[in-house]
């Protein structure tokens, strides 16, 4: 196991946890994380798998593959050995080994605005990650409210904000709310969404409520806001 050094962090986030750690707390958790067998049957028995590993293409070959969910901070031979291990990879090649990745954010509740502007410098904006998103689209999309804030700044218009019932804004909100005690990295779920006025008791209704009222209200904060 590669160990941290004395100035890093141990703290290890929970939407990218290394394999390991995943092991270490029990034989199912990886099944119900990154192995979890979720439409796919056997076409031997029709049942679902104990467990699947996602294979990803990285080559239009298909020849190079990555394995999903495996961020590691095992020894380069410790994961050929134990990969090797799962069904249909004893003979793999490895030409990219597994890692952790730093996760580096601010505390933007403490730091940011409603504009994703610096409080302590209204020239610099942030967008991305280190504002406290976690997940390619939600980085996306603090780009595209960054860009579009920045537009109408520089043009002296109005900023507008889309509404806290929106992906974009239900974000926006969490990362600059001020009541966090312990501000944490969040991807996009419907926890960060306000409560529905119709109180639907049905799960599948009420996510199918809260999606069509997000893309009801963010078609008309784009089509009320120029830049």
């Amino acid at each position: 196991m590669v160990t941290a050094k004395e100035f890093e962090d141990k703290k290890i986030f929970e939407g990218c946890m290394p394999i390991e750690v995943m092991a270490e707390r029990g034989r199912d958790t990886m099944r119900f994380g990154p192995l979890k067998p979720v439409g796919l049957k056997s076409p031997k028995t029709g049942k679902l798998f104990y467990a699947v590993v996602q294979l990803r293409a990285e080559n239009v070959s298909r020849t190079c593959f990555n394995m999903v969910g495996f961020q590691t901070r095992l020894k380069q031979p410790e994961q050929i050995k134990v990969f090797r291990m799962i069904p249909g990879l004893s003979k793999s090649k490895f030409l990219r080994y597994g890692s952790i990745h730093r996760n580096t954010f601010i505390n933007s509740p403490v730091h940011l605005t409603k504009d994703l502007t610096l409080i302590n410098s209204d020239n610099t904006m942030l967008a991305g990650q280190i504002t406290g998103v976690e997940g390619y689209i939600e980085s996306t999309a603090m780009g595209l409210l960054a860009g579009i804030f920045a537009s109408n700044k520089l043009k002296g218009k109005i900023i507008k904000h889309p509404s806290i019932t929106t992906a974009h804004g239900a974000l926006l909100n969490y990362i600059t709310n001020k009541d966090h005690k312990n501000f944490q990295p969040s991807n996009i779920n419907f926890g960060l969404f306000p409560e529905l006025e119709q109180h639907l008791k049905d799960k599948h209704l009420k996510k199918e409520a809260i999606v069509k009222k997000a893309l009801e209200d963010w078609e008309a904060f784009i089509n009320e806001t120029t830049y």
